[in-house]
């Protein structure tokens, strides 16, 4: 037994007076068969034949000029982008029977094939309409996606005449899919790019220390580490321990893209530390909402795995002072 309750025969009765019923009346496309469409469609394709764009070719082949590619007859009758993310108000007998099948649990879709009978060649100024039924729709099958009902429906596709230019037998597998996959560790943090100017600080902070880099001549610190001191220019450095309290300078928060190594929301701060120099960081314990700038923070520490622990900060609370 699945986890979706199973319908019984009202459903299947639901479901099955579907087949042999119209999903879309005959619908005229948007644009008639037009040169610029078929142009880009056979470059997109890489196709050569000339009869689709050179009518001087298309009449040597005793064709009555330019034809469209027998394959692009389904081109002419798509909704188009605007269409598709607003379509006009009304279900459609298409989104009817999504419902019922979604209703049913079969929430995934997978195209199985496409048959495709062509009766003529369509020529620029044609305007192609489609009317689309239901064949068929199986009963529940068990496939290695998961328990699902095969639907087969039916494009017609006439002229503006219409006389008849191609049929469509278009198949679909609607089916409940199964979770099968073994649930995954938790990805690795991403790692710093160490090198031998910031070796240390990743070291010490391994330890819970958070240093900030000092020239040994100016004694001006300084964050990123670097190998010379942007003040002086001297090449000698030590470090000295922050004391951890800072405040927020600015911040984001990172909504996209999603890395499964971090929490969300996720708040991406700049901190300015009491010793002066600022660190970019996350914030924890805080919500988005509650951030501000110049708002005080006090440094916790973000032990990712054994071989990796950063500094973040939180707010600071009463008991911090």
């Amino acid at each position: 037994m699945s986890e979706h309750a199973e319908h019984g025969d009202d459903y299947e009765k639901r479901l099955q007076a579907f087949t042999g019923g119209e999903l879309s009346p005959l619908t005229p496309g948007q644009d008639p068969v037009n040169l610029p469409m078929i142009r880009h469609w056979v470059e997109a394709m890489g196709d050569t034949n000339p009869v689709y764009t050179d009518e001087g070719e298309a009449r040597a082949t005793g064709r009555p000029g330019v034809v469209a590619p027998a394959s692009m007859v389904q081109a002419w009758t798509m909704r188009g982008y605007a269409a598709t993310v607003a379509p006009p108000p009304g279900r459609r007998g298409f989104d009817v029977l999504v419902a019922l099948l979604e209703e049913g649990g079969y929430t995934s879709v997978v195209a199985t094939d496409s048959e495709l009978e062509f009766s003529r060649e369509l020529v620029p100024g044609d305007h192609v309409h489609v009317q689309e039924i239901v064949e068929s729709i199986s009963a529940e099958k068990k496939t290695g996606l998961g328990a699902g009902r095969f639907v087969t429906t039916l494009k017609t596709y006439r002229d503006q005449d219409g006389e008849l230019v191609a049929t469509q037998r278009w198949r679909t597998l609607r089916y409940r899919p199964t979770d099968s996959t073994p649930a995954q560790p938790r990805p690795l943090r991403p790692r710093p790019a160490l090198n031998r100017d910031n070796a240390f600080w990743f070291e010490a902070a391994k330890e819970h220390w958070l240093v900030v880099q000092r020239c040994a001549s100016c004694e001006t610190l300084r964050h990123p580490p670097g190998p010379c001191c942007p003040h002086c220019g001297s090449l000698e450095w030590d470090t000295v321990r922050a004391s951890g309290r800072g405040r927020v300078h600015t911040f984001t928060v990172n909504h996209h893209p999603r890395h499964a190594a971090f929490d969300y929301p996720l708040v991406v701060a700049v901190v300015e530390l009491a010793e002066g120099t600022r660190l970019i960081t996350n914030l924890t314990g805080v919500a988005p909402e509650d951030v501000t700038v110049d708002m005080p923070v006090v440094l916790d520490w973000l032990d990712a795995d054994p071989e990796l622990s950063l500094p973040v900060f939180r707010p600071v609370a009463t008991e911090d002072h």
